[in-house]
């Protein structure tokens, strides 16, 4: 697999790739660009930081990319049909959404929008 293949702007090539396959290399990317983001710990896994806030996991129990936004953005995307609430153990996060199935496009977009809403 070339990267022109891996950086089509339709989504569609992400299918074979598993979310946590897709979530690092979007999180090499973007570290490779913004020096705040770190890798960090949460609920005994890997996730990323910026700086001492939390910004995202991935496959969290099956939950693919899981991302923290405004709790207006995260209803308005949960309504839409983008994602569904984060709710480990029962308990509804408010500002995390979970984004299941693996989109270059859609996660790399959220998680921009992430990266503005905790920097």
């Amino acid at each position: 697999m070339g990267m022109n293949e891996l950086r089509s702007p339709h989504g569609l090539q992400d299918w074979h790739m598993t979310a946590e396959d897709l979530f690092w290399r979007l999180a090499a990317d973007l570290r490779a660009t913004d020096a705040r983001i770190v890798e960090g710990t949460i609920m005994n896994g890997r996730c990323l930081r910026v700086g001492k806030e939390f910004l995202a996991l991935v496959d969290y129990k099956g939950s693919g990319l899981v991302v923290k936004l405004p709790h207006a953005r995260v209803a308005e995307l949960v309504r839409s049909g983008v994602g569904r609430p984060f709710a480990p153990a029962g308990r509804v996060f408010r500002e995390w959404l979970a984004v299941p199935k693996p989109d270059r496009r859609r996660w790399l977009a959220l998680l921009r929008e992430a990266i503005a809403f905790v920097g």
